[in-house]
């Protein structure tokens, strides 16, 4: 199979299930008019993650990275009325991006940016915890450290979504000194040891070419 066919693919069924949103496509328009790298979930993706936030009946959401918002939005919109998102983005040009797209979303109410580094403002999180759904696609390197918080900032049935977990099939290789790779594969050792979950991570292939997910449930 090559990049081709994934992208028919994910256009097929783009197309079938996610039809055109002008909100959600603005919000990719605007990060990519200001710059931002492509690396947004892809609406098939976005998606997803919105069914996963409603078949968890998630009130309180807890994103790692929030580039332009575009899974932000997403998410948000899986929420009932009186829930909210909480979303981490490092850099502030990335996340003035996203204030715009929320506010031309009408869900600025709805999502609470933060800016800075995560593993600076995770730790000032507690009094908001639990959260019922973390997704975390931030860097990859302090993948171990964001599942540590993770777990430690929600409850038993909460859900935690990792992405880019796969790199492109580098993660089964123990020699790679990449430290998105050695991040991503100390995360997943973690997440094997740790008894009060139960994982599993699920290989990717379309637009965004190959990659993959790491979904947990909290059980303990």
């Amino acid at each position: 199979m090559t990049q081709e066919t994934w992208d028919a693919v994910d256009g097929y069924f783009r197309t079938q299930l996610v039809p055109p949103d002008p909100v959600l496509d603005d919000a990719l328009q605007a990060g990519e008019a200001a710059g931002l790298p492509p690396i947004a979930v892809a609406p098939n993706q976005g998606k997803f993650l919105h069914l996963l936030a409603r078949i968890a009946r998630a009130r309180s959401i807890l994103e790692i990275g929030t580039l332009g918002g575009y899974s932000t939005l997403w998410l948000a919109r899986a929420l009932p009325a009186d829930g909210k998102v909480v979303t981490l983005e490092v850099d502030p040009a990335h996340a003035e991006v996203a204030r715009r797209n929320f506010a031309n979303a009408g869900l600025d109410g709805v999502i609470d940016l933060r800016v800075g580094r995560a593993l600076d403002t995770l730790p000032q999180l507690h009094d908001e915890a639990p959260f019922d759904l973390v997704f975390v696609d931030a860097d990859k390197p302090s993948n171990p450290e964001y599942f540590r918080w993770a777990l430690e900032l929600t409850r038993p049935g909460s859900v935690i979504v990792i992405d880019n977990v796969v790199r492109g099939g580098a993660v089964a290789d123990q020699r790679s000194e990449d430290p998105s790779v050695r991040g991503t594969q100390h995360m997943t050792e973690l997440i094997a040891a740790e008894p009060r979950v139960d994982a599993t991570a699920l290989q990717t292939v379309g637009v965004k070419g190959y990659d993959g997910l790491a979904i947990a449930l909290v059980t303990g």
